[in-house]
């Protein structure tokens, strides 16, 4: 009896060892499995962002394409066919004084023409801002629509300013422009504050008018592209310099727009 037993534990022995050999092989394919399979839906993810915010970038660049060769058509052809048309109306109004009130309003309408689209030129025309820096363009803006009359803007920079990259520049720029075109069309607002702030890892750009408001989670959600298009730009656009976007906004007191920079 104690032979059968000892005959029976030589036999399961090594069955076991195999039985359990088969287990942890098992067990090791299927974590080998899953950790695969999360690193390649991970890559997946990743590559679909950056696949994302690659085409997202080339349509931006055409966009900036398109508005550098219409600030040209502006500067080079209408801008001078205005010109000429003053001159014209100038020198004949010497010669002729019977309509002098009507030519003098004439030209008067001209020259301001050519303010307004010599704005719309430098505001569309990128060079503009690597030439000059954010801050002098973002005044300059600033100061175009403090002309109109219609809000009351309000620039204040804080902090040590620093030089960013040209890329990161124009899209801070286009931002602003994008939020103040949103102030300006939807939220009935008398007074627009800027807020620029540069500290060591981060650069601030705040955004608030004390405009109509609205629900925030509404906006986003709706499927309505006109309604959220604005705000969805200014995301999107942020989304490629790596910022972060917080949109705040209060019915019938305001809205604030916050974009958190990353300076490396």
């Amino acid at each position: 009896m104690v032979q059968e037993n000892e005959e029976f534990i030589k036999i399961l022995f090594p069955s076991l060892f195999v039985f359990v050999a088969i287990i942890i092989l098992v067990v090791t394919f299927i974590l080998f499995y899953t950790k695969n399979q999360e690193k390649l839906e991970s890559e997946l993810i990743l590559l679909k962002s950056k696949t994302e915010k690659e085409i997202l970038k080339a349509q931006l660049e055409i966009q900036e394409d398109v508005s550098n060769k219409i600030s040209r058509e502006i500067h080079d052809n209408i801008s001078l066919g205005l010109t000429l048309s003053k001159l014209q109306i100038t020198n004949f109004l010497e010669l002729d004084q019977s309509n002098k009130n009507l030519l003098t309003s004439s030209i008067e309408l001209i020259s301001k023409s050519l303010i307004d689209l010599n704005d719309i030129s430098k505001s569309l025309d990128s060079s503009q801002l690597f030439s000059h820096g954010l801050i002098d363009v973002l005044n300059a803006e600033i100061a175009v629509i403090n002309r109109s009359k219609i809000v009351d803007v309000v620039f204040e920079v804080r902090g040590e300013v620093l030089f960013l990259d040209s890329e990161k520049e124009l899209i801070i720029f286009r931002i602003f422009q994008e939020s103040c075109n949103n102030i300006l069309k939807h939220a009935k607002a008398s007074n627009i504050t800027i807020d620029l702030t540069y500290e060591r890892d981060y650069v601030h750009l705040k955004i608030s008018d004390n405009g109509v408001g609205f629900n925030i989670e509404e906006k986003l959600k709706s499927k309505e592209i006109r309604k959220m298009s604005g705000l969805k730009n200014i995301q999107q656009r942020a989304e490629i310099i790596g910022a972060e976007t917080h949109f705040y906004s209060t019915p019938n007191i305001g809205t604030t727009i916050h974009i958190k920079i990353p300076l490396n």
